[in-house]
């Protein structure tokens, strides 16, 4: 490496592809319900950003005034914006989500609440939630906004 900021930046991306690995393949097993295939996706970015959470705030901050490392952040978001759209639009077509909502919007506001949480929470200490209380709660709140019809009550 010809610097420490070059040492930085591989580690910032290797961070940003880990929050973006796929599921292990015994997490891929066929869900029971929309619903939980959206709360396992929220937990396991959840968890994969607290478990690497000094790392994450260092790359947060460092992205505000690096290029390269803002540009492996945004492809990040992008990333699971697009997973998110192509999934909203398939239960949109299916009938499965009923709200009149934009699905390129929807997926970049809500890939965009989960990952602003996570930072709030992890980085900056924002409230003495634990993983489960957070991830149904953001779960529920995405869900709702979808107008996500096999949800729970």
């Amino acid at each position: 490496f010809e610097s420490k900021e070059q040492v930085f930046r591989e580690v910032a991306e290797a961070q940003e592809a880990l929050l973006t690995a796929p599921a292990p393949k015994d997490d891929d097993a066929e869900e029971t319900s929309d619903y939980e295939r959206i709360r396992r996706a929220n937990r396991r970015y959840l968890e994969r950003y607290r478990d690497n959470g000094q790392i994450m705030g260092v790359i947060e901050e460092v992205s505000r005034y690096d290029d390269h490392v803002n540009e492996a952040r945004l492809r990040r978001q992008k990333h699971f914006a697009g997973r998110s759209e192509a999934s909203l639009r398939r239960l949109q077509d299916d009938g499965r989500a009923t709200a009149p909502i934009d699905p390129e919007i929807a997926a970049l506001a809500l890939g965009s609440m989960v990952a602003r949480v996570a930072e709030l929470w992890l980085i900056e200490g924002w409230g003495d939630y634990d993983l489960d209380q957070i991830t149904d709660e953001v779960t529920k709140l995405w869900a709702g906004a979808i107008g996500l019809v096999d949800r729970p009550d």
